[in-house]
């Protein structure tokens, strides 16, 4: 089985579970597409945002899954940076682990907790609530059994009060919670949530949810992925793509019809019903998945990121590039339609295509300068930059009526970029996750990126709109040390967003 690219140290979209036993560890995790403020219907031409607390300005909410909690290693927590005027930083936030009062579950060596987070307003009271999972939780004799858990927004936030959505099938698999995805997939007008595990199936609870955590009720979809061995799906990605007002799912993992087992997105339709694989269809590869209207005609669009090189261990690799590619499979009332790709070396988009330099690592859409078309954040995590391997960059393409623009207007920024906090320094890995949201409440989304900054603590980067473009004027970097994060291990502080 050919599973695609060498492992990569850290980051979303990969095995994350390994960082309980090893240091160099990769991660992964589910991307979110969901409605402003507070999320909950499909939507394909609006920024995705959370609203935690209801003020109208974007939240951002990410993992420090390896973080320690009372001595106890890779127990995981969940930090929550509020959005103000001035953007996001450590002095307005919330950190929350299993030992917070009213979190479900206690702290335990290991659990990694935080380790995906989904958003959406689950209970219908206004404010957006954060669904948190921790894949390796022992639930009694069930080793690695996983947990999930909701917690409440409110008008203080996220504050730790939540309840446990329990897994209807715990011998059936193990790493409940593995993924996450929120969406309103049968249009009915509450927000659902599915959860993914080491099987192929994807377990989905309707919304409506009571405060107690009972769902509205329950169903399962099985994509064409392999399960147990290969753990299940990849990633979830949620977003409405013909337009229907039904959020539609993607689902990555190695696909079982070749004998390969080459990485595959699979299209996974929402219907009155809820989720259907009948309508299934089979997309370009890539672990990271956004969705959203770039070009503005009512249909999301489908972003994957190909971070692997086209030849791996002497293996051409299916629909890859050197260095990475970027596929956009453009919406339509029919689903999936026109796909184009993009790498380093298409047009005038920053650097050159090189080995190992992970363009499309991670990936974001959001409207940076206003004009309705979305814009995309790439990170570029392998980056190169001097002598120093792995410091990692983030790239900016702007969206137009004819897609992104790649002749044009892009930017790049790395840490030796001119204003830019920090310095480029061997495994930083800069753009390990990228965010692109309205934090400021001026219309504008905004830039957030984590690296692995520090071997393994993290950081996160914020660069604000100016209006028209992502500028370094106002730029900060949000540290474990200033967030009351342990940096004991690793705890990878803001190496998975909630999106």
């Amino acid at each position: 089985m050919h599973q695609h690219q060498r492992q990569r140290p850290h980051g979303r979209p990969h095995l994350r579970l390994a960082l309980a036993t090893a240091t160099a560890a990769a991660l992964t995790g589910g991307l979110l597409t969901s409605v402003a403020g507070p999320a909950a219907a499909a939507d394909s031409t609006r920024v995705a945002q959370a609203d935690f607390n209801g003020d109208g300005r974007g939240d951002v909410a990410f993992s420090a899954q390896g973080a320690h909690v009372g001595g106890r290693a890779e127990a995981g927590q969940v930090v929550v940076l509020y959005g103000t005027a001035t953007g996001v930083s450590s002095a307005k936030r919330h950190v929350i682990s299993q030992n917070t009062t009213g979190s479900p579950g206690t702290a335990e060596t290991g659990d990694l907790f935080g380790f995906d987070t989904a958003y959406a307003d689950f209970n219908a009271d206004g404010y957006d609530d954060l669904a948190v999972s921790a894949p390796q939780e022992d639930v009694g004799s069930d080793r690695d059994g996983g947990g999930v858990a909701v917690l409440w927004g409110s008008s203080s936030g996220i504050t730790g009060k939540g309840v446990t959505v329990a897994d209807p099938a715990p011998s059936s698999h193990d790493q409940w919670g593995r993924h996450l995805a929120a969406g309103d997939f049968d249009g009915d007008g509450r927000a659902d949530l599915a959860v993914s595990n080491s099987s192929a199936t994807v377990h989905v609870f309707k919304g409506g949810f009571t405060s107690a955590g009972t769902p509205g009720g329950r169903y399962t979809v099985k994509p064409p992925v392999m399960g147990t061995d290969a753990g299940g799906p990849r990633n979830l990605t949620a977003g409405d793509v013909n337009g229907d007002g039904r959020t539609d799912l993607v689902v990555d993992g190695f696909e079982t019809e070749t004998g390969h087992g080459w990485n595959r997105n699979y299209f996974v339709p929402g219907t009155t019903s809820g989720l259907s694989t009948g309508g299934l269809q089979e997309l370009k590869p890539g672990v990271i998945t956004a969705i959203g209207d770039i070009d503005r005609d009512g249909y999301g669009d489908i972003v994957t990121g190909v971070h692997w090189n086209a030849v791996e261990d002497g293996q051409t690799m299916p629909d890859a590039a050197k260095g990475g590619k970027v596929w956009i499979t453009y919406g339509s009332p029919g689903g999936p339609g026109a796909v184009t790709g993009i790498t380093q070396d298409t047009g005038n988009v920053p650097g050159a295509s090189e080995t190992n330099d992970y363009f499309g690592y991670e990936l974001d859409l959001g409207d940076i300068d206003g004009d309705g078309y979305l814009d995309l954040a790439v990170g570029v995590a392998g980056e190169n930059i001097g002598s120093a391997a792995d410091t990692g960059a983030v790239t900016i393409l702007y969206g137009t009526a004819n897609g992104l623009d790649t002749s044009s207007g892009a930017q790049s920024f790395a840490q030796s970029t001119a204003g830019v906090p920090g310095d480029d320094e061997t495994d930083d890995m800069l753009g390990m996750d990228v965010k692109l949201d309205d934090v400021t409440g001026d219309g504008r989304a905004d830039l957030v990126a984590g690296s692995a900054e520090n071997a393994g603590n993290g950081a996160v980067l914020y660069l604000p709109s100016n209006g028209t473009r992502i500028t370094t004027t106002g730029s900060r970097t949000v540290s474990p040390s200033t967030s009351g994060v342990s940096t004991s291990g690793t705890p990878f502080f803001g190496a998975n967003f909630a999106d």
